[in-house]
């Protein structure tokens, strides 16, 4: 086959360190919220939706068939860390958590997963991050250790 063609979905998750709240703020929420999508599209892997409350980010997006979702994640939190420490106050202590994780999303679950993502305000008055990702993890058969997933 003279071409690689791709359609690669995927569901990324990563939180503050420390669940620390710093994207309380709805204008910075929504403000990272913009810039991780430019930071998606600028890598050629244009972001479906991203959403989140104060301490998390979800994000949907197309990885590129030359990028690794590793090298996703790490581009995005390097960038958009460095970008709203410049926001002052706070913002200027702002890390991401070291971890992430990532699921394959099938184009038939791309509406699901949308709108799992934009009600998440609505979802976290009644389920923690932690709830959250745990749920995620043994949903997608993903074998983890309790002691190595929280930073």
């Amino acid at each position: 086959m003279p071409q690689s063609l791709t359609n690669l979905l995927v569901h990324i998750v990563f939180s503050t360190k420390d669940r620390y709240r710093f994207l309380e703020e709805e204008t910075i929420r929504r403000d990272m919220h913009s810039f991780l999508g430019g930071i998606c599209r600028n890598a050629n892997c244009p972001a479906i939706t991203i959403g989140g409350p104060s301490d998390h980010v979800h994000l949907l997006c197309a990885v590129h068939k030359s990028m690794s979702v590793s090298t996703l994640v790490g581009d995005i939190k390097r960038i958009s860390s460095t970008w709203v420490k410049d926001k002052g106050g706070m913002l200027t202590k702002f890390h991401w958590q070291n971890g992430y994780g990532a699921f394959s999303v099938s184009c038939s679950n791309v509406d699901a997963v949308r709108e799992y993502i934009d009600e998440q305000i609505e979802h976290h008055r009644g389920h923690t991050f932690q709830e959250e990702f745990r749920t995620f993890l043994k949903k997608h058969q993903v074998g983890y250790d309790e002691r190595y997933i929280w930073d």
